[in-house]
């Protein structure tokens, strides 16, 4: 029989328990191993090739200084069979763009130029009308950069002239600001309503305040200093630097259908075109303290300010940062930004704690891909112990009564025809017997449930999930508003404010009106 020495022991007790307690999330992860994740991602990328029927996609990884991953997928030009490069294929990332857009800004701020707590009409050449607020009385706060960054300056949100098809119809910035500004419907601070707006707002006053285009302050300020010699927010990009512009295709019927370029007038909110090599860099300095290979973007403690929360409706809730949305992935803390246009689908993934960033940007596809991509590659580098869920406490079923009932976004147009939109995108709730909350929304349900009296958090333990916690809370009319993590805020709708009792209505219109 084998005897062990007690320092022997003592080491295999302490393998044991370093294995079973910590685990590949703790320890597994401490190291990437290119050539192991490089096959796990190409798995994964050919199972969501066959689900999301994307053409192509580009990828970055970084982890503690150095770049793990660069590798494109697929095809940046269907026709001609052309592959993606990850150093030269360019991709528009969306609203991944407003990450530089707030990062220039704190430059700015670095630079004694702009105060973040400052009333945002000193900077600008016109003036942002008073408030039509919801139930709110006196003279509106001012908005700030503040507001700004934490998309919470409280604007209606509106689609009209955000997307267009023809260079000819662009407006220069300032011009689409004044043209196209959206009523304020919200009390600064209050309610966080995503806002392209707000961003392309802040971009003008970096404009404003350098003296330069905004494309041309983000080239000398970010791009040059960093290498990302194959990004600019110009339009269209191949006009500016070097490398082919990916085409892009909407998968219809069976078949791939190319898409055109998409000009965004408010540039500063998602117009940049970028590679994953690009976006590589501007992780690691993000995540090196504003520090990259001998050039330095932002000070330390910059950084710092920009990925610590700096607004949430409840602390049970994922907030924002400036710039970034917090969110957390199998138990840890992630600050993230995703962005859609109409062809392309893309996010952006720190982990500041572990020094890790993952960039994805697919032509084609749907949102999904990428939240379904980071979850799988979590799952398998920082995977979390299996946690079941309690039960709902007793009497929960007559607590989550008063919630049920369909839910309105509140980041939505309040004055023009583009509100019947909310029609499309409502959340609802009901309640089962058990005491359960059931959420039915963008096509998934979820089950959540109660930790607290008007305080939910989900009973899934595997896959995406969009919404992990949900809070319920009455406003000063008593209106039911619904929270949860990032940038999501709905309101309980009336009963003939809903969906259903909408469309009987125009039925009925519209028999009346063919009967006669």
């Amino acid at each position: 029989m084998l005897k062990l020495s007690p320092p022997l022991l003592i080491s295999v007790l302490a393998f044991f328990l370093l294995f079973f307690f910590c685990g590949a999330s703790a320890c597994g992860a401490a190291s990437l191993d290119p050539q192991e994740v490089e096959a796990f991602l190409d798995g994964i990328l050919a199972q969501q090739k066959e689900e999301f029927n994307f053409t192509g996609a580009t990828l970055a990884l970084v982890k503690e200084g150095e770049v793990v991953l660069k590798k494109g997928y697929g095809y940046a030009d269907l026709e001609d069979r052309t592959p993606v490069d990850p150093g030269t294929t360019l991709f528009r990332p969306g609203s991944v763009s407003k990450l530089l857009t707030w990062t220039a800004v704190m430059q700015l701020v670095e630079e004694g130029k702009l105060d973040l707590e400052a009333d945002v009409s000193k900077y600008l050449d016109f003036e942002i009308p008073g408030p039509m607020l919801q139930g709110s009385k006196g003279e509106p706060e001012p908005i700030t950069l503040h507001h700004l960054m934490t998309h919470t300056p409280g604007f209606e949100d509106r689609g009209e002239g955000l997307f267009l098809l023809s260079r000819e119809k662009m407006l220069p910035l300032g011009d689409y600001l004044k043209a196209y500004m959206p009523e304020r419907v919200f009390p600064p601070g209050e309610i966080l309503a995503y806002s392209n707006y707000g961003t392309a707002l802040a971009g003008y006053i970096v404009e404003r305040v350098s003296g330069l285009p905004f494309a041309t302050y983000v080239e000398e300020n970010i791009f040059q200093p960093l290498g990302m010699d194959h990004s600019t927010f110009r339009q269209p990009p191949q006009e500016h630097v070097e490398g082919e512009m990916a085409r892009a295709y909407n998968y219809v019927g069976g078949e791939y259908h190319e898409g055109t370029f998409e000009y965004v007038q408010g540039k500063p909110a998602g117009s940049m075109s970028s590679t994953a090599s690009d976006l590589a860099s501007f992780m690691l300095a993000h995540l090196q303290g504003g520090y990259y290979q001998g050039e330095r973007i932002l000070e330390e403690e910059t950084t710092r300010q920009m990925h610590r929360q700096q607004f949430t409706h409840h602390p049970s809730l994922e907030g924002v940062c400036y710039g970034f949305f917090e969110a957390t992935y199998n138990g840890r803390r992630v600050i993230t930004h995703g962005g859609d246009t109409i062809l392309f689908h893309s996010g952006l993934y720190l982990l500041p704690q572990e020094e890790l960033g993952l960039f994805v940007s697919y032509n084609g596809g749907n949102v999904f891909a990428r939240e379904s991509l980071f979850q799988a590659f979590m799952d398998r580098y920082y995977p979390q112990p299996y946690t079941p869920a309690p039960p709902p406490p007793q009497g929960a079923l007559e607590r989550a009564l008063p919630y049920t009932g369909e839910y309105h976004p509140l980041r939505r147009s309040f004055t023009t025809l583009e509100k019947i939109l909310v029609l499309m995108q409502p959340i609802h709730i009901n309640v089962q017997e058990e005491g359960y909350l059931v959420a039915s929304y963008f096509g998934e349900t979820e089950q959540y449930v109660e930790v607290e009296p008007g305080i939910y958090t989900s009973r899934r333990v595997e896959g995406t999930n969009l919404i992990s916690n949900l809070v319920f809370a009455e406003d000063e009319r008593g209106q039911v508003i619904l929270y949860s993590d990032g940038s999501l805020t709905f309101s309980q709708a009336p009963w003939y404010g809903t969906a259903s009792f909408t469309g009987f209505l125009l039925l009925v219109i519209l028999l009346f009106l063919t009967g006669t």
